[in-house]
């Protein structure tokens, strides 16, 4: 009863202050988590398509095959949608807040809708799209996402046979320094159980423009680009440790670098 009176006029306290108090996952579901997603090689080599910048991504050199992309979160970069239409892919690009990718090209689709985890007038989900689209195709996709947050309710909407049919998933990840966060927690571990079902980590970039957030031994970056790839294109698991790569650029040029903390990829 002392421990529940003092926790509850410390919370009172937080809320006077202007803030909102909640608890914390323990410090081994978090090392847990990150642990599994911890990336590997996966015996193919990663390759860069986008600029040298923001946009660009690093993905693995298994695009072959692949007919189209789907890329949610246009904002006024499309460079990565361009490489990927050079090598003659069809790319579906899709946001509410723009009229249309930043660059013109025979190849691109746009469809001024937001993606996440129900349907309306300015909402689409990931299935939705793709039926939209290319209601007959069984084939591979490529799938990059960038949607400021919505990524946790797109995964965690998306079925399972749709998911099936992404050979590689390029996701930035955002809010993950709110990992500590219990009911966070929650929700984006059930995301990255279900995507690591299918699919294997073998790249991360951490993006520079927020930096990181550091407490009981582990560094959280803000926000940070993943790279998967369907486990059955994986020839072989050894973990990497080589971060940052030598493909690898900083988003936000003139700014302080931010490269992936070694609990991430190493004990």
């Amino acid at each position: 009863m002392r421990d529940k009176l003092v926790r509850d006029l410390g919370l009172r306290a937080i809320g006077a202050l202007g803030l909102h108090g909640v608890r914390r996952i323990p410090r081994n579901e978090l090392v847990s988590l990150i642990e599994s997603l911890r990336p590997v090689d996966a015996g193919i080599e990663l390759v860069r398509l986008g600029p040298d910048g923001d946009g660009g991504y690093l993905v693995p050199n298994d695009i072959e095959g692949i007919e189209y992309a789907f890329s949610p979160g246009v904002s006024d970069e499309s460079g990565f949608e361009a490489d990927l239409a050079a090598r003659g892919i069809r790319v579906f690009l899709a946001d509410y807040s723009v009229d249309g990718p930043a660059e013109t090209n025979p190849l691109f689709g746009f469809d001024k809708k937001y993606i996440g985890c129900l349907e309306n007038r300015l909402f689409l989900t990931l299935d939705g799209w793709k039926q939209a689209r290319v209601p007959e195709y069984s084939g591979d996709l490529l799938v990059q996402m960038d949607i400021e947050g919505g990524e946790f309710e797109t995964i965690i909407g998306l079925s399972p046979t749709l998911l099936k049919q992404i050979r590689i998933f390029i996701i930035e990840f955002h809010y993950l320094h709110q990992l500590w966060n219990k009911p966070w927690f929650r929700l984006v571990s059930r995301a990255f159980e279900k995507l690591l079902g299918t699919h294997t980590v073998v790249h991360i970039h951490p993006n520079n423009c927020c930096g990181s957030f550091t407490s009981r031994g582990l560094t959280l970056p803000r926000i940070a680009e993943f790279t998967f790839l369907r486990n059955d294109r994986v020839k072989t698991r050894r973990h990497r440790s080589d971060f940052p790569h030598a493909l690898d650029r900083e988003n936000v040029p003139g700014k302080r670098p931010l490269v992936l903390p070694r609990c991430w990829y190493s004990d």
